[in-house]
C-alpha cells in the first residue's frame, strides 16, 4: 500500500485523467439516460461534459487556465440550455484546486464563481413543483458545497504553507547550529593552540638555556652539568604532561587514565614557574601583594599564562644578563599583574605581529586570554630599556 500510495503521489495528473475518464463516462451515460424523453441535445451534452472532464485532468497542473476553462463551459451551458449534469463536479473540484494551489486572483475568482454557480443554475432551471422560496432554498443548499471545497483548499494551503515555514525555520536552525558548532571548534581549537604555544615556548626555552649551560660546564663542573640535566628532565615531563592534558582535549571516544592528565595551571604555581626560572638562569624578583584567596578558575589559569609568556619573551630577547620581576597584587574587584625586564627586549612590533615566533602568538595570545576574561592589557618597553607587561583581571567578567 505504500508503494502504491507512493506511486500516486509522483504522478498527480495520472490519478486526475484516471478519475476525468470516469466522470466522462459516467455522465455519457447518465445524460444519455435522461434524455431519452425525445430532446436530442446529447451532441452538445458530450463536448460540454468532455471540457468539464478535461479541467479535472488537468486542475493540478495548470489550476489558473483550468478555472477559466471550467467559467466558459460553465456559461456556455446557460447560453445553450445544457442542464446540470453529473459533469458539474468538476466546477467543484477546481474551485478546491485555485483554493489551495492557485494565484491569489485565482483563488478569489474560485469563490466568486463558486458562490454564484448554483443560484443562475437554480434560476436558469427552476423547480417547478417548488415555490419561489422553495427555489431560494434550493440554491443556497447547492451553494454550500462550493463555499465548502474552497474552505476546505484555502485550509490545506495555510497548512502547507505553515508546514514549509516550519521547514524552512529547522533548516535556518540547523544551519545556524553547525556555523555556531564550527565557531566553537575554531575558538577550542585557537585556545588549545594557545595553550600549547605557552607550554612548548617556556619549557623547551628552559630545556634549551640548561643544555647550552650543561654543555658549558661539563668537563669543569660534572655537578652543575648534572643537576643542569634533572632541571631539562624535569622540565620535560612536566611539558609531556601538560600536552598530554590537551591533546587529551582533542581524543573522543578513547578511555583515558587518569594519571595522564594534570590539574590547569593556577596562581600559586606562579612561585613554581618562577622558581624554574630562576633554575634555568634568570634571575626573577617574586612578590605578592594583599590577600591571597580563591581566584575562578579561568583568571587563575590567564595570570599564569601571562607570567609565563613575559618570563619567556624576556629569557629569549632580554640578552644575557637581563633580569624580571613579577607582581601580584589581589584587589578587591580583581587580580593585578606586573611582569617588568631590564633587557634590550625585542622591538614591540615583534611581539604584536608574532615576527619573533613566526606564528602570531606572543602578545596576541595574552591579549586574547585577558579579553576572554573580560580584564584589560598594558603592555610595551619601559623607559630607560626593557619591557613591562601590566593586566588586571577583574573577579567577574563584563557584561
Amino acid at each position: 500500500m505504500q508503494r502504491l500510495y507512493d506511486f500516486l503521489r509522483r504522478h498527480p495528473t495520472g490519478v486526475d485523467t484516471f478519475w476525468a475518464i470516469v466522470l466522462f463516462g459516467l455522465s455519457v451515460a447518465s445524460g444519455a439516460v435522461e434524455r431519452t424523453d425525445g430532446r436530442n441535445d446529447l451532441w452538445l451534452v458530450v463536448p460540454v461534459t468532455l471540457l468539464l472532464c478535461v479541467t479535472v485532468a488537468l486542475r493540478r497542473r495548470m489550476p489558473e487556465n483550468m478555472l477559466v476553462l471550467a467559467a466558459v463551459v460553465g456559461v456556455t451551458q446557460l447560453a445553450l440550455n445544457v442542464s446540470t449534469m453529473l459533469a458539474d463536479f468538476a466546477l467543484l473540484m477546481i474551485v478546491y484546486t485555485v483554493a489551495a494551489t492557485g494565484a491569489s486572483w485565482a483563488r478569489r475568482f474560485g469563490l466568486a464563481a463558486g458562490l454564484v454557480a448554483a443560484p443562475l443554475a437554480q434560476m436558469r432551471w427552476p423547480d417547478s413543483e417548488a415555490s419561489a422560496l422553495g427555489n431560494v432554498a434550493i440554491a443556497v443548499f447547492q451553494t454550500v458545497p462550493f463555499a465548502l471545497a474552497w474552505v476546505l483548499g484555502d485550509s490545506l494551503r495555510t497548512r502547507r504553507a505553515y508546514f514549509a515555514q516550519l521547514e524552512e525555520r529547522a533548516a535556518r536552525l540547523e544551519k545556524e547550529r553547525e556555523a555556531q558548532a564550527k565557531v566553537a571548534v575554531a575558538a577550542e581549537r585557537a585556545r588549545i593552540a594557545r595553550e600549547l604555544h605557552d607550554v612548548v615556548a617556556h619549557n623547551v626555552s628552559v630545556m634549551v638555556v640548561q643544555a647550552d649551560g650543561a654543555a658549558y660546564v661539563l668537563d669543569a663542573a660534572p655537578d652543575q652539568a648534572k643537576k643542569a640535566l634533572e632541571t631539562i628532565s624535569s622540565t620535560g615531563r612536566q611539558a609531556l604532561a601538560e600536552m598530554r592534558r590537551l591533546l587529551g582535549v582533542l581524543r573522543t571516544g578513547e578511555h583515558q587514565e587518569a594519571g595522564e592528565y594534570v590539574p590547569q595551571p593556577d596562581v600559586e604555581q606562579i612561585e613554581e614557574l618562577v622558581e624554574q626560572c630562576r633554575g634555568s638562569g634568570l634571575p626573577v624578583d617574586f612578590k605578592i601583594e594583599g590577600t591571597p584567596r580563591p581566584l575562578p578558575s579561568g583568571v587563575e589559569l590567564t595570570a599564569y599564562r601571562i607570567v609565563q609568556e613575559a618570563l619567556t619573551n624576556t629569557r629569549k630577547h632580554g640578552g644575557p644578563n637581563a633580569g624580571a620581576s613579577v607582581r601580584l597584587v589581589y584587589f578587591d574587584d580583581g587580580l593585578g599583574l606586573l611582569v617588568e625586564d631590564d633587557g634590550k627586549g625585542a622591538p614591540h612590533e615583534l611581539y604584536e605581529d608574532g615576527g619573533v615566533d613566526g606564528r602570531g602568538h606572543g602578545l596576541i595570545g595574552m591579549r586574547e586570554r585577558v579579553g576572554m576574561v573580560g580584564g584589560t592589557l598594558d603592555a610595551g618597553p619601559r623607559p630607560g630599556g626593557g619591557f613591562r607587561i601590566s593586566a588586571l583581571l577583574p573577579l567577574k567578567p563584563a557584561h
